[in-house]
C-alpha cells in the first residue's frame, strides 16, 4: 500500500529541499523523523510536513514502523520575478524560486 503528500508553491529553493530529500530517500520513517529532528536546515520544516501529511494519507490501520519513504522528489514551480535596484539608476531583476514537493511512503 502506498500513500502519497503533495506540497505545492512552497517558497523555498528546489535545490535546498532536494538536499534534505535525498537524506531520508529509501529510509523507514522512524529513521526519517529522527533524521530531519536533529538537521538545521531551513527545508527541514516543509519536508517534515509532508512526511506527516503522507503518513497520515496512509491510514489509521497501517503500522507506522513498517513504512518506508520509497519516493522523494522535488520539482521547480514557477518564480516570483522582483526588481531591486542597481548602481547608476538601473534595476535588476530576479527571481525567486519556489518549489513542489512529493514524497510516497508505502511499505
Amino acid at each position: 500500500m502506498e500513500a502519497k503528500a503533495i506540497a505545492r508553491n512552497q517558497r523555498i529553493s528546489p535545490r535546498k529541499v532536494a538536499q534534505v530529500l535525498n537524506t531520508i530517500r529509501g529510509k523507514s520513517v522512524n529513521d526519517a523523523m529522527n533524521k530531519l529532528s536533529f538537521m538545521t536546515k531551513s527545508a527541514k520544516k516543509v519536508v517534515e510536513k509532508t512526511l506527516f501529511s503522507a503518513v497520515s494519507n496512509a491510514g489509521k490501520n497501517v503500522d507506522v514502523t513498517h513504512l518506508k519513504v520509497k519516493k522523494a522528489w522535488v520539482t521547480e514551480a514557477t518564480h516570483m520575478k522582483r526588481i531591486k535596484a542597481a548602481a547608476q539608476g538601473r534595476a535588476v531583476t530576479f527571481r525567486h524560486r519556489i518549489s513542489h514537493l512529493t514524497i510516497v511512503v508505502g511499505d
